[in-house]
């Protein structure tokens, strides 16, 4: 048997002559490597010479890079070990105890601000929300508007807020009172939210516009009278005119009747309610319906200001015994400026800024009440706001003539709060006398330290360090020494050593003129002189109204803890308000800046585009 031998020769298979499986072995080391004429091959070695010895790779091929083997074992280690202490640091992590950063604790002006806002809560009219959170208030005057006698048109009047101890809803205070509420959420939106009380003081201004919308007929463009007063104050008929000066009821048991009055001359009620609902449309910008709806509603008021001229409270109205107004043009430009803020619109910029309107309105004539914001006066407040627009936007021709003088005037008035000049006299323990020792002095005093921390914020924002006073320059930091003072005062650093606000500290005013807290929620309904004994008794009130800011000391430091001097111990809306807005301005550190933009937000840039490039040229 032949075949064919793949080295060259042939190869003759012969059994007989085949060796046996020893010889085989022993010859398998004897063949004749030169009989190879050629390289071999792995299998043809592998078939002549068995397998080879495996000898270990130097190196290892992960596909995208060739390593050293040594280096890879090492780094495979290395992540496993380090995976097994990362673990196992985690899971001592997980076991133990852990200590939580606590933030650090609120500053007084900031927990005085939480209290102050429930101030307004205790005074809500009509439905109570469910959220309301003072337990001894509830639904109270539910039919106010529905059972006047007097042919007044609007009839659904539930709502809003009573104005102090008692529960008339004056709407020219009131209206004030939202006006400032909003105007420190636009400038102090930041700090709400730091202290937890945006949604809070929205709220709030909420239910006084949401009621403003009521007392006028807000769908239409004109309107010929609008409701000024809910309740009656006059207690020249004593108890047989049962009413809500002469009776001492809980809000909730009231019985009798309600009168509405109404007005259709009446400018500055007209345009301090524009003023309101203007404001909180900026407020509320986010809520475009509803925006759109206040400030319809704001133009209604202001063409009803302007075309149907005179002052709420003449021809011998109620409410010229409680808050008789001394003119109307302030209110020309304090509403006019908020008109122009909320929509941008440049005639009632015109308006305000005229140098007539400002001459008319006292800008340049000065006097004893001079520089002092309250629900009547609104000219400083006014040219507050003029003076941030031109700050921050300038305007220019023809604004600037009148804008500079709001300034100067501003700076003025800054200068007549520092202890350095005598514009006004201060009490041995440092309160300054903005009313001239006239009762009451705190609603004045809590105005004059927002404006003047809110100025020391606007020069700051407009990288001004100060201002000057005559010769004298002084930083925004004495503005801000002044507010703090008064502050304090108010909040216990005081010769009586006593918080004149209720709730915050440990010594407070516990005889609050307030008809509400001081009678019990026992389901005993007292009527108009059965609720005379709470009215007289020398005890505490039963129900502690927190928040309240109460009238205040008089020029001796002097204060008297009698329920039935509301001197001393009635709070209202419209201080509560200059409360709140004060301790907001303070609250927090000077990191937190104003919002210079959110005012401007409906203002239109003050002069016209630039036009666009033209087009790029072709051939």
């Amino acid at each position: 048997m032949f075949g064919r031998d793949p080295w060259g020769g042939s190869l003759e298979m012969n059994n007989a002559d085949a060796p046996d499986h020893d010889d085989r072995s022993r010859n398998l080391n004897d063949f004749d490597k030169a009989a190879v004429s050629r390289p071999l091959d792995e299998t043809q070695q592998s078939w002549l010479l068995g397998p080879k010895e495996q000898k270990k790779k130097k190196y290892v091929d992960l596909g995208c890079v060739i390593i050293s083997r040594k280096i890879f074992v090492w780094t495979v280690g290395f992540v496993v070990a380090a995976g097994f202490i990362a673990g196992f640091v985690a899971l001592i992590v997980n076991t133990v105890p852990r200590h939580h950063k606590h933030h650090p604790p609120p500053d007084n002006y900031t927990i005085a601000l939480q209290k102050a806002l429930m101030f307004f809560n205790a005074q809500k009219s009509g439905k109570l929300p469910k959220h309301n959170n003072v337990s001894w208030r509830g639904n109270s005057c539910l039919n106010d508007g529905k059972d006047d006698k007097s042919g007044a048109v609007l009839k659904d009047l539930v709502g809003g807020y009573y104005d102090a101890g008692d529960t008339i809803k004056f709407h020219f205070p009131k209206a004030f009172a939202m006006t400032m509420l909003s105007w420190s959420v636009i400038e102090y939106k930041a700090k709400y939210e730091a202290a937890g009380e945006l949604d809070h003081v929205k709220e709030i201004i909420k239910w006084g516009t949401d009621y403003f919308l009521k007392t006028f007929n807000s769908s239409a463009d004109t309107i010929n009278q609008i409701v000024s007063q809910v309740g009656k104050g006059d207690t020249s008929g004593g108890t047989s005119d049962p009413n809500d000066h002469s009776c001492w009821m809980r809000p909730e048991d009231i019985d009798y009747p309600r009168p509405v009055t109404e007005c259709s001359s009446c400018s500055d009620l007209a345009a301090e309610m524009a003023a309101a609902l203007a404001s909180a449309s900026i407020v509320f910008k986010d809520n475009k319906s509803y925006s759109k709806k206040l400030v319809k509603g704001a133009a209604t008021l202001w063409q009803f200001a302007r075309d149907q001229r005179g002052m709420y409270s003449g021809g011998g109205a109620d409410a010229a015994t409680f808050y008789n107004s001394s003119m109307y043009w302030d209110e020309f430009v304090w509403g006019g400026t908020w008109m122009y803020y909320a929509t941008g619109n440049q005639s009632y910029l015109y308006i305000s800024s005229h140098p007539k309107l400002a001459k008319h309105a006292g800008a340049f004539w000065g006097g004893p009440d001079y520089g002092v914001l309250s629900w009547d006066n609104k000219l400083t407040g006014a040219q507050v706001l003029l003076t941030r627009l031109r700050l921050f936007l300038s305007p220019g021709y023809p604004y600037e003539e009148t804008l500079q003088t709001y300034h100067n005037q501003t700076s003025i008035v800054m200068c007549s709060y520092l202890p350095y000049f005598s514009s006004f006299n201060r009490t041995k323990g440092g309160l300054i006398q903005l009313n001239h020792g006239r009762p009451q002095p705190l609603q004045y005093v809590v105005n004059a330290a927002f404006l003047a921390t809110l100025y020391s914020d606007y020069l700051d924002a407009a990288d001004t360090p100060g201002w000057y006073c005559g010769p004298n320059f002084y930083s925004t930091n004495e503005l801000r020494k002044f507010a703090k003072t008064q502050i304090d005062y108010i909040l216990g650093k005081n010769p009586k050593k006593m918080s004149y606000v209720v709730g915050f500290g440990n010594h407070y005013p516990k005889q609050v003129h307030h008809r509400g807290a001081s009678i019990p929620k026992n389901r005993i309904k007292y009527s108009c002189t059965g609720g005379f004994k709470w009215r007289d008794a020398k005890s505490p009130n039963t129900n502690t109204i927190v928040g309240a800011m109460v009238a205040g000391p008089d020029r001796h430091d002097g204060f008297h803890d009698v329920r039935t001097n509301y001197n001393y111990t009635e709070p209202t809306l419209a201080g509560n308000a200059g409360l709140v807005v004060a301790l907001v301005a303070l609250s927090g550190d000077r990191t937190t800046k104003i919002d210079q933009k959110t005012m401007f937000s409906a203002v239109p840039p003050m002069y016209p585009n630039p036009p666009p490039p033209p087009a790029p040229w072709k051939p």
